[in-house]
């Protein structure tokens, strides 16, 4: 028998039949500026995740088989998701397909229980930290550019990210602690948030995400990667050569650009999560249309138009067609 298989099924013997047996789980670990699992350099050939069907404003994962087989066809080794997955079976099928996840935690949202402001998230990884999927646990997204959350003063974020790793690390001594920041933290950040392992960045600069590699090695020597990058299909304008409309080519080109220039990093960036893994028709105007249109903090560096539809930002369509993007993406990770 196989070792994924052997884990997955006495992960499953332990949870539905109460067995004491301690499981075999992957090793993660971060050294200099890599993440490890086994003690082996771990790549993110990542896709940001978060499947909200037609008609609908909340996640659900009625989809996941038939997403799982895209992914794995596509080459993804690692699901990010912008909140907790609180579904054994889902977490399971993660393993099973030899993915693994980054799971996410928001601040203060109540419609999440498993929020950091509660503290509630560490009763979510105390529950699962010994499952075989989790990657790493990543606190807050973008949330650099939200000052008005914190009485105006991102150091009370930093503060309380930096309390929540700490936390995390008393609590789980397997995985990293990561964040999603937007673009290139401050050194104030840095200094604030000492407790972070691996530092996430979504990174919009066009096609040239690369041009934040010197930056980063400068201010730290500690692992980074995208946790978003990429492109939507959608031009508003006339751009670069590309039409205004729908344009998969624009979407395609860009991500071409994008992930292979995230490879080609001499050991700075530890891998990428693309956003996103579908289109999302909740994100602007009504849930049951596609609609053009939407918002994202430091839009203007969306290729190539510089004007960022949110909800056209899949590698595949609500429907889980193949958008161009799909095998261009499949051929980078596939060859990484």
């Amino acid at each position: 028998m196989k070792k994924k298989a052997f884990c997955v099924l006495l992960f499953l013997g332990m949870s539905l039949f109460g067995s004491t047996q301690e499981p075999i789980l992957d090793k993660v670990t971060v050294n200099k500026r890599q993440i490890l699992v086994n003690n082996k350099p771990y790549i993110i050939k990542g896709i940001c995740y978060h499947p909200v069907p037609i008609g609908k404003s909340e996640r659900s994962f009625e989809s996941i088989d038939k997403d799982l087989a895209l992914m794995t066809e596509a080459g993804v080794n690692t699901i990010r998701v912008y909140s907790p997955i609180d579904d054994l079976r889902v977490l399971n099928k993660i393993d099973a397909a030899g993915l693994k996840v980054i799971i996410g935690f928001g601040y203060s949202d109540p419609n999440d229980h498993y929020n950091i402001r509660s503290g509630n998230y560490l009763k979510y990884i105390n529950t699962y930290k010994n499952h075989n999927a989790i990657l790493m646990w990543e606190l807050g997204n973008e949330y650099n550019y939200h000052p008005e959350w914190f009485n105006g003063d991102l150091k009370n974020w930093y503060h309380a990210l930096n309390n929540a790793a700490k936390a995390i690390h008393d609590n789980d001594l397997t995985h990293p602690v990561t964040t999603a920041h937007g673009d290139l933290p401050s050194n104030e950040a840095l200094s604030l948030s000492a407790n972070i392992d691996v530092w996430g960045m979504n990174v919009y600069r066009m096609t040239r995400p690369e041009s934040i590699y010197p930056e980063w090695k400068i201010i730290s020597d500690k692992p980074m990667y995208f946790s978003e990058g990429g492109a939507d299909s959608y031009m508003a304008v006339s751009a670069f050569g590309y039409q205004q409309g729908e344009n998969q080519k624009a979407q395609a080109d860009a991500v071409k650009t994008i992930v292979e220039n995230t490879f080609n990093s001499d050991g700075i960036c530890a891998g990428i999560t693309v956003f996103s893994f579908t289109d999302g028709w909740w994100k602007a105007g009504k849930a049951d249309v596609q609609d053009i249109g939407g918002w994202a903090p430091e839009g203007s560096g969306v290729p190539f138009d510089r004007i960022p539809n949110e909800e056209y930002w899949g590698i595949v369509d609500i429907n889980r067609n193949k958008k161009e993007v799909f095998d261009v993406l499949k051929d980078l990770y596939l060859k990484q």
